[in-house]
């Protein structure tokens, strides 16, 4: 005659399997807290005041071009003072130069603020990568060392072969 299970011996709970799990998932927790995130925290701070110093050179090129503007805009009181006195060619010529100085201070700050966003992007996404291969390098190698240390010495592997021989044979 059969017997019938009423419970599968593949959904019974292992409770050495679950407290070696737990075991080696308080190991790796506490690992990667001693020795993943102090790096991890330092790199991005390190990040963060690279983006800040970034944003603070916008800042001063954003300044700096206010500046040029008002500069530019003395030299035009002062261009309308002389309109006078000069002749209407040299009138022709100085509106053709204010017009190029103008284009020039314009394209050079829209460079420079482009060129900001993009290395601003481009160190985040930097950042990120690291960050990310960082901290599966660090879980590998936590894993690693756990598992060799417990399973390098003799008389544990042996009393974990003991335990499992003892469990299939009480199931």
């Amino acid at each position: 005659m059969q017997t019938v299970y009423l419970l599968n011996p593949l959904i019974m709970p292992n409770i050495g399997l679950m407290f070696w799990t737990l075991v080696t998932f308080l190991g790796l927790l506490f690992i990667l807290r001693k020795f993943a995130w102090g790096p991890i925290l330092s790199g991005l701070k390190e990040r963060e005041v690279s983006i800040t110093d970034a944003l603070n050179e916008a800042k001063k090129a954003r300044e700096e071009m206010g500046n040029m503007k008002a500069e530019n805009e003395q030299l035009l009181a002062q261009a309308r003072a002389e309109r006078d006195k000069i002749l209407r060619e040299g009138k022709d010529i100085r509106d053709k130069m204010i017009a190029e100085a103008k284009a020039i201070a314009q394209e050079e700050s829209k460079k420079i603020m482009v060129q900001a966003h993009e290395n601003i992007e481009k160190d985040r996404q930097k950042a990120f990568r690291e960050l990310k291969d960082q901290v599966v390098q660090l879980a590998i190698e936590a894993s690693t060392k756990i598992l060799k240390r417990e399973l390098a010495d003799q008389d544990k592997q042996e009393a974990l072969i003991g335990t499992y021989i003892n469990e299939v044979n009480a199931n």
